[in-house]
């Protein structure tokens, strides 16, 4: 279903991107800024070898990266409150998996991890999880902490979702895998939906999805569990709101890239050469 042109929406998004950012300038221009004497100082080998520069651009990468790390997870809140009524981001989701149906998981898990010369060992979401939900046993209670849970209030749905990076590493995505099956397998179903999200796609297409480590655990190109780019913001917010969000991100980013030229590098924006543009560069997670 479509989603009608929103302004709580728009603003909403705006507000946590520039509450960061504002948060992040004030730390490098006033808290926390760059002196290049102190610097000087403490790494004079360094300072000898490399400009200041340099180094000051690695001062305000190290203040921008730790507050933007959980960027997508709220942005995800804030959509999806919007659109689908309830959100809430690190939620604790209990219920009870059918023992067999754990140690189904691991078999998976493992098969998966350690493959074997002359077995199929690629991944395969429905099949894994009708293997999986076969099984029976005692239940065990089992606590599952999604990197979002949303409720659809229209419908009564309720969502559990594992946001990452669009490049993540074999270790975390390993973790997520398991915590969608254990979130299928418990018994009564406590989530409609799990999925397994990318915020934005570097390579273009589903079809053309490439990352190795991800794909270990995943098809990614085929898996119905997986949501990349506007699969994941269109069905969060409504058709359109994957646009909407790069529009918002290019428009600030003008504003704050003209800002960190000129207040915090003391140098006037590059005018006559490109500039980056929201999806031009992956970030990359080892």
């Amino acid at each position: 279903m479509p989603a009608l042109p929103n302004s709580d929406l728009e603003a909403a998004i705006k507000q946590v991107i520039t509450q960061k950012m504002d948060r992040v300038m004030d730390k490098v221009l006033r808290k926390d800024p760059f002196i290049k004497e102190a610097h000087r100082a403490r790494r004079p080998l360094y300072a000898a070898l490399v400009p200041d520069e340099i180094f000051k651009g690695s001062h305000f990468e190290r203040r921008f990266v730790t507050p933007f790390g959980s960027i997508w997870e709220e942005l995800a809140v804030v959509v999806a409150k919007n659109w689908m009524g309830n959100a809430e981001g690190g939620y604790s989701i209990d219920g009870k998996v059918p023992e067999k149906r754990l140690a189904r998981i691991q078999e998976t898990l493992n098969r998966l991890e350690h493959k074997k010369v002359g077995r199929d060992t690629k991944p395969n979401w429905d099949a894994e999880l009708e293997y999986i939900l076969e099984a029976g046993g005692d239940p065990i209670p089992t606590r599952v902490v999604c990197d979002v849970y949303v409720e659809n209030t229209k419908v009564g749905e309720k969502y559990g979702l594992e946001i990452k990076a669009p490049l993540p590493n074999s270790d975390q995505t390993k973790v997520s895998k398991e915590k969608l099956l254990k979130l299928y397998a418990m018994e009564p179903r406590v989530i409609d939906h799990a999925y397994y999200a990318l915020p934005y796609n570097p390579y273009g297409s589903r079809a053309n999805y490439d990352w190795s480590f991800p794909m270990r655990w995943f098809d990614m190109r085929n898996d119905k569990c997986v949501l990349i780019g506007d699969e994941l913001w269109d069905m969060l917010g409504g058709e359109g709101t994957y646009d909407l969000f790069v529009e918002i991100v290019r428009s600030l980013g003008q504003r704050y890239q003209n800002d960190i030229y000129e207040q915090y590098l003391g140098m006037l924006p590059p005018n006559n050469r490109e500039r980056f543009q929201f999806q031009d560069v992956p970030d990359v997670e080892y």
